[in-house]
């Protein structure tokens, strides 16, 4: 439900210009949207908990505080807000998570770790939540006459390289992307490229049909759609259209 198999929409946002988007995200229904929604306040609690049990190992209230200091805890957060003062109102709202029940709950389950181990273990959950992709999505967008720009955003952004036969991936070094998150985009110049191809090679036992642009001044040949390696039919779809729209200016139809 939350992710298919690759699949291909072509947009023309003018007659020049053509962008061949291949994803596995479904289409947006609204239980998906529901259920995505849902999927994504766990991830902002699991990081909250993970930053709340922190500040109490780390930047405990002194034990003297009652719970009437709690209570006046409450007052002044919306006035520092409203004052734009954030520093403030950050280290008022941890205060006041820290007194509650679930930062008590919280300080106590972690209590018996130490400081290395809760420090890990808070790093790892945040890694986890802030990493997890439910789904890729990969575009190449071709302006004739100036060059095309690939983007891909999600997991499984990786080289896409196949058999080490001087493949590398489509995307440029943006350090987001490769964290699982974030967009990772490259812009080829028409001048620079030479050609379009499909190229057939071996990935583990099976073969696989990747589309690629020689570069000129490049050894490497960049593939298109590294992460994602999408069937034949929409690799030769995409094939087609990006020719046509760079040598010709028209682009095929929707795959």
């Amino acid at each position: 439900m939350l992710t298919t198999a690759p699949h291909l929409y072509i947009r023309r946002p003018s007659p020049t210009t053509a962008e061949f988007t291949v994803t596995t995200c479904p289409p947006r229904t609204i239980p998906l949207r529901l259920l995505l929604l849902t999927i994504h306040l766990l991830r902002l609690l699991i990081v909250s908990a993970a930053l709340l049990t922190l500040y109490t190992r780390f930047d405990p209230l002194p034990p003297t505080t009652t719970e009437q200091q709690q209570e006046q805890q409450h007052e002044p957060l919306l006035t520092l807000l409203l004052a734009g003062d954030i520093a403030l109102f950050l280290r008022a709202a941890l205060s006041t998570a820290q007194l509650s029940q679930a930062g008590t709950t919280l300080a106590a389950a972690a209590a018996p770790l130490p400081d290395w181990a809760l420090a890990a273990a808070a790093a790892g959950a945040v890694y986890a939540a802030a990493r997890t992709r439910l789904h890729t999505t990969e575009s190449v967008l071709v302006l004739r006459g100036l060059g095309i720009q690939t983007c891909t955003s999600g997991s499984g952004s990786g080289s896409g390289s196949g058999s080490g036969s001087g493949f590398k991936g489509g995307g440029g070094a943006g350090g987001a992307a490769k964290w699982g998150w974030g967009r990772q985009t490259r812009f080829i110049p028409t001048e620079k490229i030479r050609d379009v191809l499909i190229n057939e090679a071996f990935r583990g036992f099976e073969v696989r049909y990747y589309l690629v642009v020689v570069v000129e001044g490049e050894e490497d040949v960049v593939v298109l759609f590294p992460g994602l390696l999408p069937r034949r039919k929409i690799v030769e779809a995409v094939w087609r259209g990006i020719r046509a729209c760079l040598v010709e200016g028209e682009v095929g139809g929707k795959g």
